[in-house]
């Protein structure tokens, strides 16, 4: 069962890796009978992931618009002309912002570098209107990561999804395919 989505507004949608979070996003996205822009943050880094890539462009919609745009998502956004917009996802976004500073950056950038995205991305939404669909993985149930990338990321992103959490009308929280109401 889907929850009730707000025709106007951002819905974050999180849960854990295969837990159902894009699935959702593109069937509430089919459903809503209107045009659908897809912001996809993924970059091909790996034979691997050029394929999923490809998959994943396969499977949308033919009449869907793609907006690539691994980073300055917000500002990407320059005019409305879709109902909906799905943002996926903020996951492949913070990886993308670490690997665009430099190595050694201090945390204290990082961090502001994550908040002024996801302040664009809530402009964006603010300026445009319209039903967008905002994904992105929960990393902050699991073990802590054993090396300090791996800890200032699960912080860049559990930051990331707090200030959206924080923005948007509704939030979900996706288990094994069943979306829960978080907010």
């Amino acid at each position: 069962m889907i929850p009730d989505i707000p025709t106007n507004g951002m819905t974050l949608i999180l849960g854990g890796a295969r837990s159902g979070k894009s699935a959702l996003a593109e069937k509430i996205a089919r459903d809503s009978d209107t045009s659908v822009l897809f912001v996809a943050t993924a970059t091909a880094g790996d034979e691997e992931m050029a394929l999923r890539i490809r998959r994943h462009r396969a499977s949308r919609p033919a009449g869907w618009q793609t907006l690539e745009a691994p980073l300055d998502v917000g500002r990407s956004l320059k005019t409305a002309g879709a109902g909906v917009v799905i943002v996926d996802c903020i996951t492949l976004l913070i990886n993308n912002i670490l690997l665009s500073l430099p190595e050694n950056a201090p945390e204290d950038t990082i961090m502001e570098k994550v908040r002024a995205e996801m302040d664009e991305l809530i402009a964006a939404q603010a300026r445009l209107g319209g039903r967008w669909l905002v994904v992105s993985n929960e990393v902050g149930l699991g073990l802590v990561p054993p090396y300090p990338l791996g800890r200032l990321y699960r912080d860049a992103l559990g930051r990331a999804n707090q200030i959206l959490a924080a923005a948007a009308a509704r939030v979900l929280f996706m288990v094994a395919g069943l979306p829960f109401t978080v907010k």
